[in-house]
């Protein structure tokens, strides 16, 4: 994640602007390592996020309200016992360092003015919140650091706060882009740019200098010691810009997603690297764009979390009835040769005369042969020729009904093989834990989960995805099964026009068309919408399939979602996202 130096100051910019000379009305501790304080000042209130999580660490005024538990934790009470009420003064940065220290103005319990410190390290893993007092002397931490954790530098009551070791590299604020360029120039060997500018910079990302790369070769690879005359004027273009960027805090808070939308970086420019593989979304704040990055994230990371068990359900259950689907066409082909039977049946009826009893074998004209060639047919001793033919008559009636079962077996199998792809599907593009409690009440309704107890309270379905096409046609997308069904079955009108995509579980897709007829960039919209929502979402060109919902109808007994159509047309598209309204 980028929230380095550079993207730091740009946050310490909003919260100058917004927080300076508000006061701490109330402190929430909602985890054991993040803090949510609520600064007001006479413009109004707003809430301050800190978080030292390893995997989110960060501060910014947020509109979140996590839940927070019922008995705080100790540390809160002490919060509460020492800043509440306290004054924010000032918000400091050592150069381009990932720390922040906010400055409190307090009151003591002797009714003295005092002046309190959160140190607040945005370090990964190291990431910590240190309150420390006038003394420079640390009273707490939402993570305590004894020397068994570390040697070279404790966090612990009681001891003199010291700033995390600060990095031996160039600061942007203070050194120009040829001192950089030389700095990148004198390393040992020659090294990708971006790993070296890495190296050299302080308080920048990764993704910064892969950018300042990728832009110095157009492109291409571009290493430390073999840059041309080109290349260095150019990297020292955009290294002024980005020096500027960090001095004046001028940058854009951009977010970089990836196909399916879901964010995958952040930053304080416009990213070019990725070209078209990525898309960008910019935010109005700093601030606003680390609520909206982690916000999504943690949300995709709480449905991963909560499909396990159902993805585990769909995959147990594939594989159970691919298993089936094998061994049952195993047996239909020991049923293919019935007609052998019945002939043996046939040729010992027809020489019965001539087969005496007893006998463990007879060999007959067969003149179901054109040749009539002599077949050897075997038989059983102990009973008579007669009933040998009618054991050989069961044999091919046994063999007959037990192919019409194996064949009727195995296509109702590949039928919920289908249905398992298609929750499967729904599953994999669920975004919201709503969305998973209703593929999993599903499942449950369909026998797949037995509920143990009192059934869960039904929620009000969610309504299904809207898009509006080019020429303003209302389009509605299916999120599960139940509400492809229903949609399909019910909502839409007979002349309303249904997309699917050819042969691959996906959503059903509906133009509203209000009695009027849409033109062909509706239906490719509304087909690349089909795509996108479908198995198939990340393959080149899909064949998608549309036609009236009059030719649209659901087998008796079939599984929700599964439907036939006649009367279709089919297009090719690409699988496009489009921003639902």
């Amino acid at each position: 994640m980028a929230l380095d130096g550079v993207f730091l100051r740009h946050i310490k910019k909003e919260l100058e602007e917004k927080l300076i000379g508000s006061r701490i009305d109330k402190i929430y501790q909602p985890a054991k390592d993040r803090l949510l304080l609520t600064m007001r000042s006479r413009e109004g209130s707003c809430k301050l996020l800190i978080s030292a999580r390893a995997d989110a660490p960060r501060i910014n005024i947020t509109t979140a309200s996590p839940e927070n538990p019922k008995v705080p934790p100790m540390l809160c009470m002490l919060l509460r016992k020492r800043l509440s009420g306290a004054k924010l003064r000032s918000v400091g940065q050592p150069d381009l360092e990932r720390t922040l220290m906010l400055e409190f103005e307090a009151v003591n319990e002797l009714g003295d003015i005092v002046m309190l410190r959160l140190a607040v390290e945005i370090m990964g893993q190291y990431s910590n919140i240190v309150f420390v007092d006038e003394n420079g002397i640390i009273i707490d931490a939402v993570k305590r650091v004894d020397a068994s954790m570390s040697s070279q530098r404790l966090i612990l009551p009681g001891i003199k706060y010291e700033m995390p070791p600060k990095q031996i590299k160039l600061c942007m604020l203070d050194k120009d882009a040829e001192d950089i360029i030389n700095a990148v120039e004198n390393l040992p060997g020659s090294q990708p740019l971006s790993k070296a500018l890495l190296s050299v910079i302080q308080g920048v990302s990764p993704i910064i200098c892969r950018e300042l790369e990728y832009l110095t070769g157009r492109g291409a690879d571009v290493y430390s010691n073999d840059m041309n005359e080109e290349q260095k004027t150019r990297l020292s273009y955009f290294l002024k810009r980005d020096i500027n960027i960090a001095r004046e805090c001028s940058g854009i808070p951009c977010i970089i997603t990836d196909i399916n939308n879901k964010p995958i970086d952040f930053t304080f420019e416009h990213i070019q690297q990725y070209g078209s593989g990525r898309s960008k979304q910019r935010t109005d704040t700093f601030s606003g764009l680390l609520d909206i990055y982690y916000s999504q994230r943690d949300n995709i990371t709480a449905i991963k979390s909560k499909s396990e068990d159902l993805t585990k359900l769909l995959s147990n259950a594939a594989t159970r009835l691919i298993k089936k689907i094998y061994i049952q066409s195993d047996e239909l082909k020991t049923c293919a040769d019935r007609e052998h039977l019945r002939i043996c049946g046939d040729l010992i009826q027809a020489n019965l005369y001539r087969i005496e009893k007893g006998a463990a074998e007879c060999e007959v004209e067969n003149f179901y042969d054109e040749n009539t060639a002599k077949i050897k047919i075997k038989l059983d001793p102990s009973i008579s020729p007669s009933a040998n033919a009618q054991k050989y008559y069961k044999s091919y009636q046994k063999a007959k009904t037990a192919e019409q079962v194996l064949r009727l077996q195995i296509e109702q199998a590949e039928a919920e093989l289908d249905y398992i792809s298609s929750v499967s599907d729904s599953l994999s593009r669920a975004e919201s834990v709503r969305e998973l409690d209703e593929i999993r009440q599903e499942l449950t309704e369909e026998g797949y989960i037995k509920v143990k107890g009192k059934k869960p309270k039904n929620e009000k379905p969610l309504p299904p995805l809207e898009f509006t096409s080019p020429n303003g046609f209302k389009i509605l997308v299916g999120r599960n099964n139940k509400q492809n069904d229903m949609l399909t079955l019910k909502k839409s009108d007979k002349n309303d026009i249904w997309f699917h995509v050819k042969d691959i579980p996906g959503s059903h897709t509906i133009i509203i068309t209000n009695g009027k007829t849409p033109d062909e960039d509706d239906i490719l919209y509304a087909a690349q919408l089909a795509a996108c929502h479908s198995k198939a979402r990340e393959s080149g060109k899909v064949p998608v399939d549309y036609t009236k919902v009059r030719f649209v109808s659901k087998p008796r007994g079939a599984k929700p979602g599964m439907v036939i159509y006649v009367n279709q047309t089919t297009v090719y598209v690409a699988p496009q996202r489009q921003t639902d309204i």
